[in-house]
């Protein structure tokens, strides 16, 4: 099984172009992945993984993931090789991402306008614990008191 999940931020804007018989859109990025845990004297503390998105997957990407942006990707990986300019035989590793989603709001990343992920509340803001405020009124729309 070749399966892989990442969490990480963007490292730049992801490069997108256009190619193929049906002109598919392909995006190439990386991820800037924190550690779990830090060794003594190592001071890179994320792995910075190459990754790639093709079709809506691409598109999307292209529409919506900037720099620093926060994603959960799923995807497989992928090797690959190819000889370079200097006759040099360069060997490639990437995560060939099937599934692209934010894993934070706009307000957590200080853009202003919230990105709530489908949901009708967007999380507050003044809520320190991390939980949402649930507005007044709303106890008898949910499924549980």
């Amino acid at each position: 099984m070749n399966k892989v999940i990442l969490m990480g931020r963007l490292t730049r804007d992801p490069e997108v172009r256009y190619g193929g018989a049906n002109n598919n859109a392909v995006a190439r990025f990386s991820l800037a992945v924190d550690r779990r845990f830090k060794r003594d004297g190592d001071e890179q503390t994320a792995d910075f993984i190459n990754c790639v998105a093709f079709g809506k997957t691409a598109e999307f990407l292209e529409k919506y993931a900037r720099k620093g942006t926060k994603f959960v990707v799923e995807g497989r990986i992928q090797t690959g090789s190819y000889t370079n300019q200097e006759g040099k035989k360069v060997y490639t590793t990437d995560v060939v991402c099937e599934n692209v989603e934010f894993a934070e709001s706009k307000n957590s990343q200080g853009g202003g306008s919230s990105f709530d992920g489908g949901s009708n509340f967007a999380p507050s803001s003044d809520a320190g614990d991390g939980f949402m405020n649930i507005p007044d009124g709303i106890d008898e729309e949910l499924p549980f008191n």
